[in-house]
């Protein structure tokens, strides 16, 4: 007896193979044409191992095109991606869709380090074009790791391992990197790695320390806030700066942690200084991308019992533009709460009088690059006293970093700074060493203290 309905087309051999070879949405093969195609290439090459190269790219900040614009959007970005790459890599080469929004290359031809960076630049030139969304244009930077065989590995497993060490050091210097893999980088890495470890672990031990440097008035050197800053002092590493271990929360993704842990212990500090004094605070370019940091911190605060309106976040341009759209809405939100945002390290950004017409901020921290050099250096002194009269005709307050000498304070108090920071008031200290400089500079708390 016959089946009912049409028969189900017949899949040849072929055919299945193909597809288990295949990226559905690309055309390009997927990573088992790419295991294959190494594992060949290395059996070739097994008697007089002439090296090779294997490549893997990764689309910098293709997820927050893919998430503004939608799937369809990123997956058309994704197919042009392939387009180019395909039209673009060198004869005999192979080009996969690896994962995600990662591409991998074998290069049979590339022998060594400079025709790797070589390559990595063309193909980077390449993706850097417009890609064309219809009613719109984006553009992508992309990152590269190289590993050439057989210095970087003899099977498959372990170079593709060695290209995503390589990778993910590029990713770490910023976008657009391009980075062949070494044995001091592999060590690099690990380095990195039990960094990332040591620090996951202060953060669950409440190990990683906060403290406080004052910012006070230059006219009269009457304290009125104090910056927050990370401190960790590991068993086996020792004293670990911040400029080392914040950007490994913020690359491996627990930088909210971190965050939440240090402005939890600054808003229980914070609670034991007379009430005129506020706490500035460092938000990360991570935090401006994600929606939920406004409800983290207004909750933390909530918590410890810290008025909203005694906090005062500061902000880099990078960290706003990174997500511009999310940032304006994570900065309307906290204002109306009552905390206070301040642009820092202003005037090292590419158009941050760009930044003080499209955002919406309370105070502007003048970087220490022009502070330091304000009484010998002309032009310094020049573009000081221009963001001075700057701010006070847009109405917003200003802080002047890194004073060293009595000579600093001198000049910027000429100039009419409002407020200043730095070593020549008072260096970072902890809460009690904090507590006995109140003691000594702010005489109100001194009667706080003995009612």
């Amino acid at each position: 007896m016959k089946s009912a309905g049409n028969p189900l087309p017949q899949v040849s051999q072929n055919e299945l193979q193909a597809m288990a070879y295949s990226d559905p949405l690309t055309g390009l093969g997927n990573r088992y044409r790419l295991r294959d195609k190494v594992r060949l290439l290395a059996a070739e090459r097994a008697q007089d191992p002439a090296p090779f190269t294997v490549c893997i790219a990764n689309l910098d900040g293709f997820k927050p095109i893919n998430d503004l614009f939608g799937a369809e959007a990123g997956d058309e970005i994704l197919c042009q991606v392939a387009h180019r790459l395909k039209a673009c890599i060198p004869d005999g080469a192979t080009v996969t869709r690896h994962d995600g929004d990662e591409f991998a290359f074998v290069l049979p031809l590339v022998f060594e380090r400079n025709g790797a960076e070589r390559i990595g630049q063309m193909i980077k030139d390449v993706l850097s074009a417009p890609y064309d969304l219809g009613d719109r244009n984006v553009r992508l930077s992309a990152s590269f790791g190289f590993a050439i065989y057989p210095f970087a590995g003899e099977d498959f497993e372990e170079l593709l391992k060695s290209a995503e060490t390589a990778l993910y050091r590029s990713k770490r210097r910023g976008r657009g990197q391009i980075t062949v893999y070494s044995r001091e980088i592999a060590q690099e890495m690990k380095r990195a790695t039990q960094l990332e470890q040591a620090l996951r672990n202060a953060i669950i031990a409440d190990a990683v320390d906060v403290h406080f440097q004052p910012i006070v008035r230059i006219k009269d050197g009457g304290v009125v806030g104090f910056e927050a800053l990370a401190r960790w002092i590991d068993a086996d590493l020792g004293f670990v700066s911040p400029a080392v271990f914040v950007p490994v929360a913020e690359e491996r993704g627990f930088i909210d942690a971190l965050s939440e842990t240090l402005l939890r212990k600054a808003a229980e500090a914070a609670l034991s200084w007379p009430r005129e004094l506020f706490l500035s605070f460092n938000l990360s370019s991570a935090q401006l991308m994600d929606p939920g940091t406004t409800d983290t911190i207004l909750s933390t605060l909530a918590r410890v019992g810290l008025d909203p309106y005694r906090l005062e976040l500061e902000i880099t341009e990078t960290a706003v533009m990174t997500s511009a759209d999310t940032a304006q809405r994570i900065i309307t939100d906290l204002r109306h709460q009552g905390v206070r945002i301040s642009l820092d390290d202003f005037g090292t950004g590419q158009s941050s009088l760009g930044r003080l017409r499209d955002f919406t901020f309370d105070k502007v921290k003048i970087d220490r690059a022009f502070v330091s050099r304000i009484t010998t250096d002309r032009a310094s002194e020049h573009i000081v006293k221009a963001i001075i009269a700057m701010c006070e005709g847009l109405d917003l307050q200003v802080v002047a970093e890194g004073i060293e000498t009595s000579a600093d304070a001198d000049k910027l108090k000429e100039l009419g700074c409002g407020m200043g920071q730095g070593y020549y008031y008072g260096r970072p200290a902890d809460g009690a060493a904090t507590l006995r400089y109140l003691n000594d500079h702010f005489r109100e708390f001194v009667t706080i203290e003995r009612v």
